[in-house]
């Protein structure tokens, strides 16, 4: 399915005058294959592990590409920004400061929250591009019991 799914990427790409090279179809596949979110580093990794002296500029640009051709879209996360398919792009993350881990939003709790904002400062905020950072609820605990 993945492989079906960076077929339809790289004709896409093909449509809008990009070669395509061996560099960018293995990046094309790999993130295609990746569930969830992945960061530059990790594709950069990956990638090389598959086809060593891929240039981290190479990923950079093409992660460019497949954002403004609609393929991925982005969020600010403690680490730094994250990529994920647009089509998975319908949530809020949440970011514990503390130890790291991370939760989404359900696309109601988000609404909710953007009709909150809207209402009460007349500010329609895009929630889809940063991470709200705090404290789970496991180290609340155990700040509180320490």
């Amino acid at each position: 399915m993945s492989e079906q799914l960076a077929e339809g990427v790289i004709e896409l790409l093909r449509q809008r005058g990009l070669r395509m090279t061996p560099q960018r179809r293995v990046i094309v596949s790999e993130i295609m294959r990746t569930q969830g979110h992945i960061s530059p580093t990790a594709l950069a990794r990956r990638v090389q592990g598959e086809l060593p002296g891929v240039n981290a500029s190479t990923i950079y640009r093409t992660l460019s590409v497949l954002e403004e051709a609609g393929v991925l879209a982005h969020a600010h996360l403690e680490g730094g920004a994250e990529y994920h398919r647009a089509e998975d792009a319908g949530h809020v993350h949440l970011a514990c400061s503390r130890c790291g881990a991370e939760d989404d939003l359900s696309l109601d709790e988000a609404d909710a929250l953007q009709q909150l904002i809207e209402q009460h400062h007349g500010f329609l905020p895009d929630l889809t591009h940063f991470a709200i950072s705090g404290l789970c609820a496991e180290c609340r605990r155990e700040l509180s019991a320490g």
